[in-house]
Formats: structure tokens, sequence, C-alpha cells
């Protein structure tokens, strides 16, 4: 009897503290039609001296900084007896209040008119919210619940979409601010289809299709049958779900012409934000995002990088390892849908084909290693800049660079050892992601050597590959799969021009890249080409026609006009190097028995059919 009453005491005591600290919000949506929300904030037990309140910089799923803090207006401060109270912005985003009592309140006013996954956006239609860019929050008090009431009575048929855990009476529950910030909310009137999925250990979890669009229900339906094909395979990688909280994942999709586009990862969640009119005729087009962001649920959300925790919401994690966290998900995200049947053996080569044009042709990624790169994320990711930067020449990005990294690292350990990328992603599983055991560059390193049982090989490869900027022999890796790596172009000339705008019968020039004709000739941004080979330039297909006359080796004279003054200079063309990947019998050539059997264990369904 002691220990019963014991432990109704502690439950007691528990519930006493929670009151005690939570920080509780209420939302709600007046003046949608101009795209504003109303919010208050009650924070209890406030400790003595200054109250620090403030708006996020930074977004799970981001690496840049983004001021959310310039949406946010009309903000004050009440005490527990609604005494308004002095608050000094010691920074745009920040607002500090010397003198309050135990209990304090603040409201404001949220404008939001931006539909992706970073940041909020009210209509009539619907509330789209990213934590980070709607909600403030006291410092220091990170550790404490969080509760949430979305008020939006006379919003017709709107209901609430969220991986935050229901408490009834449109009240939802965070454990603390990281999951909280973590939890992207929709509000709409959107259709739903759902279904269980059940892991090894035979325990189930429920799947959502949350679709805010203009489609009818046997559309939401249709699509969620192939999301559930595309979901079998992620967990062949796996061999195991990760344990959603709650038991429930959310797919938040929401589609119209006018969006950003975007797609965020959440741990329970994912914000996929789609600019088509609506989902039907448009599925194989949109399945892409879908497939990257859900192996994200064990892959960056469990399977987490050290220097991502915990995360920083006053400015931005910089990060070593993007080029696995995101990059090798962008592999997966077209692999899986071809080994699913969504997406066919000629869809996936052409991604391929780009992943290597990227690593092999780009400047950044010659001059920079994929550690490099991941650390620029910090500026790359959505961050905003309105002077010029020299990404053309210093960046490759860590999705597209990580990609093609993981698919040389695929192909060799199919060739070398008999293993695969699926074995080594469910070694990290085991060793770090299960577990939540944050990871560091060393520990893949040590994986690596642990599943090849090499530790020379692993070590060379993140030598010469992750910390060094050497490239992997995808000309000999891809012919073990009978796909031929070779010039698209062979013998074309090529001069390097990059991205050309015309306007007004004048042909003017982008940044140019390192290494090519146009940035050896001297020629780059906004540079006017006025004549070529003693032909004037008006157009696009005077500036072809010009070049396809010639070869490479040949030489040719360009006039153009920077500033205002004209200028001459000599271009070399070179050979035009993109590459491409062609199945070996389109070639001609004999795809054998074995190359044959490489292919369909590398492309195929890796489902185990009972």
């Amino acid at each position: 009897m002691k220990k019963i009453l014991g432990t109704a005491m502690m439950s007691l005591f528990s519930l006493c503290a929670f009151a005690q600290n939570e920080i509780s919000y209420a939302v709600s949506f007046p003046n949608a039609i101009h795209h504003e929300a109303e919010i208050s904030m009650l924070i209890p037990n406030v400790p003595a001296g200054p109250l620090k309140v403030r708006m996020s910089r930074s977004s799970p799923g981001r690496y840049a900084t983004h001021e959310f803090g310039k949406n946010v207006y009309n903000l004050k401060a009440f005490d527990q007896n609604g005494k308004a109270l002095t608050i000094n912005q010691s920074a745009g985003d920040v607002y500090e209040i010397q003198n309050h009592g135990s209990n304090v309140k603040i409201t404001y006013t949220l404008f939001g008119n931006w539909i992706d996954g970073t940041y909020a956006g009210f209509d009539e239609s619907h509330a789209h919210m990213n934590i980070p860019a709607t909600f403030a929050f006291p410092v220091g008090m990170d550790a404490r619940p969080r509760l949430v009431k979305f008020n939006y009575s006379e919003k017709q048929n709107w209901k609430v979409a969220t991986q935050l855990k229901p408490m009834g009476n449109d009240t939802y529950y965070a454990r603390d601010l990281q999951y909280f910030m973590d939890s992207p909310t929709e509000i709409a009137n959107y259709k739903t289809a759902s279904w269980e999925v059940k892991n090894p250990d035979g325990k189930t979890q429920t799947i959502h299709l949350i679709a805010h669009s203009n489609d009818e229900q046997k559309t939401i339906d249709n699509y969620a049958t192939q999301l559930k094909k595309m979901v079998d395979e992620h967990l062949a990688v796996w061999g195991e779900f990760p344990v959603y909280d709650y038991g429930h994942y959310y797919f938040l999709d929401d589609v119209y012409p006018d969006n950003a586009g975007d797609g965020m990862e959440h741990r329970n969640s994912t914000s996929i934000v789609q600019r088509t009119p609506k989902i039907e005729g448009n599925e194989s087009a949109l399945l892409g995002t879908f497939s990257h962001e859900y192996f994200h649920s064990w892959n960056v959300e469990r399977l987490r990088p050290k220097t991502l925790e915990p995360f920083n919401f006053e400015h931005s994690n910089v990060s070593d390892e993007l080029w696995l966290a995101e990059g090798f998900t962008q592999y997966y995200g077209n692999l899986l849908l071809t080994r699913a049947g969504l997406k066919t053996t000629d869809n996936a080569v052409q991604t391929f084909n780009g992943l290597i044009n990227a690593v092999l042709n780009s400047a950044g990624a010659k001059n920079f290693s994929p550690i490099e790169a991941s650390r620029y994320a910090v500026f790359a990711d959505a961050g905003v800049a309105i002077d010029q930067t020299n990404k053309v020449n210093i960046f490759t990005s860590y999705y597209t660079y990580g990609a093609a990294t993981a698919l040389a690292l695929d192909l060799r350990l199919r060739t070398e050892f008999k293993l695969t990328l699926d074995d080594y992603m469910r070694a990290l599983w085991k060793a770090y992601g299960k577990p939540e055991i944050a990871y560091t560059v060393p520990d893949l390193e040590k994986t690596l050597a642990s599943i090849t049982k090499n530790p020379a090989f692993a070590a060379d490869f993140f030598k010469r590959y992750i910390y060094g900027k050497e490239k992997n022999n995808y000309e000999k890796l891809l012919l073990n799969a009978g796909f031929i790596l070779r010039k698209a172009n062979p013998g074309k000339a090529y001069a390097g021009f990059g991205r050309v705008n015309f306007n007004n019968e004048k042909v003017s020039l982008s940044q140019t890249m390192m290494g090519t004709p146009a940035y050896d000739a001297g020629l780059d941004i906004d540079d006017i080409i006025l004549s070529m080979d003693g032909t004037e330039v008006k157009d696009i297909a005077a500036l072809n026609k010009i070049t396809e006359n010639h070869k490479p080796g040949d030489v040719v004279t360009i006039n153009y006009s920077y500033r205002g003054a004209q200028k001459t200079t000599r271009l070399t063309f070179a050979e035009d190097p993109a590459l491409e990947i062609v199945s070996i019998e389109k070639t001609g050539g004999v795809l054998t028995p074995e190359m044959q059997k490489f292919r369909d264990n590398w492309l195929n369904s890796q489902i185990k059919i009972k």
C-alpha cells in the first residue's frame, strides 16, 4: 500500500512540476487573409534576473542562418496581473525584460507569406508553420516542456497535422525546445491516407500522407500506394524502421504552383512543399523529394553527426559530415525509387551521370574536399546574400559531391569486398543511429574498416576521397555493371561560357568557371560579347554556330565590352568535357552474365520475398 501511495505521490509531484515549468503558446489567425498570426507565450516560474526572449536564427534541417525575427512586430510583455512590462530590444531578434514577476506573458504579431520548409505562411486556405520561424522562446529554458494551442474555429474544415503529441482540444505537447522546434505543423482542409508498417520485433507504427492540394481523395490514396512501395525499399536498406515518437510518421505535403518549393526533414515527419498545380499527373516527378526526406528519418535524424548536437538556434552549426548526412541521402533517394519500380534504370543512370559530371568537371570539386564542401553549407543552404560570391569556383554542393562519393563507395564495396553500401549504412545504424550516439568523421572511417575487415582500405578511402580531393575511377567502376562512361561530345569545341544572358540583342556572360577557355581568356560576369571570330553576336544561335564551326585547339578573337570599355581577347577552344553513361549493350558491346548480375543486385528490389 505504501508503495502504491508513494508512486501516486511521485506522479502528482511530476504533474505539479510540469505545470509549473511548461511554456505554453496560443496561436490564432484573425487576419490570415493578410498573412498574419497572433501569438502569445506564457512563461511561468521565471527565474530572478533579466529575462531574455528571442526568435531563432536557424532551423533544424537547414544549415545556414535565417533572420526569422524580421517578421515579428507588436511584441509586448505583461506580468501575471496584466501590467505591461518594459522591453529593451537589444538586437533585431532579441528582447530583454529587466523587471518582471514570476509569470510573464509575451504577445506578438507574426507575418508569414513564404510557403517552404523553412519559413511560415498564413492565408485563407491554411496555416503553414515551420516552428523556428513562428515561435519566440525564452533563453536558458530549453529543457522545459512546451504546450501549444491552435485556435482556428472560424476556419471551416481546418484540422491540425503535426508530429507534436496531441493532448486534446487542439493542444499539442513537446518535451523540450529541441523537439518543439523540430515539429513542422500544417493546419488546413487537407486530405490524408495512412498505412501501418511493422518492425521485425512485431511492433506496428503508422505512416500518414497529409496532402494540402487540389486533388481528389482517389489521387491521394493512389499516391500513398506508391509511397508504400518506396517505404518498403527504405526498410530493406536499414533492416528496421526507426521508433517514431508516439508511433506515427507524417509526410506533410503542400502542393500549389505559387509555393516556394522545398523538402525539410524532421524527427518524425517531413515538410514537403511542391510547385505543381496538383499531385495528379505529376506523381513521378514529385517522388524524389519524398524518398530523400524519408531516408533522413534514419540518416541525420537519428544517425546524426556530433557537429549538429545540440542544434543551435542562435547561429548555424558548422558540420564536416554533410557529404554523408545529405549526400548519401541524395544517392539513396534516387536509387530506392528505381528499386521500387517507380523510376526506370535509365532514370537512375541519368542521375548518376549528373553526379559524375558535377564532381569531375566542376572547379569546386577539383579544388575542395567533401568535408570543405560540407563546411560551406553555412553560406550555401538557402542562405541569403546580396553580394556576389565565388561559389562557381569554390563550391560543389555536398548533396551532389556526397552522392557521387556514395556511388563510388557502393560500387567499390560490391567489386572489392562483395559488400554493398547498404551493409555500411546498416553498420552505422547499429553502432550510432539506433542508440542515437552522435558520430564523427573518424567514427565513419572506423565503421568502414570494421565491415571490410580492411583498415588500410578505409584509411586510404577517407584520406584520398573525404579529407582529400582525389576522385574515384568511375569509368572502371561502372563497367562492372555494364555501363560505359565516355565523352558525350568527343571532338566538339567547347568555350565554357556557362549560362549566357540575352537582352535587347546584347549577349552578356555570367560568372565563368576556373579552367574553362572563357575563364582563361579573361572573360567574366557582365562582359558583353560583341563579336566572335569576326561575326557579330546578338543571340544564342549565333554563339552556338560559331562554336560548332570550330574544333578543339582553334583560337578565335573575341571583342567584348565591360563597363562601357571595348576590349579584345583570344580564346582557345577545348574539347567538350561533358560525360555520359551508356549501357554497354547500347554501344554494341556485350553485356556479360556477370555484368547483368551485378546490375540487377545493385538496381533491382532488395525486398526479400518470404
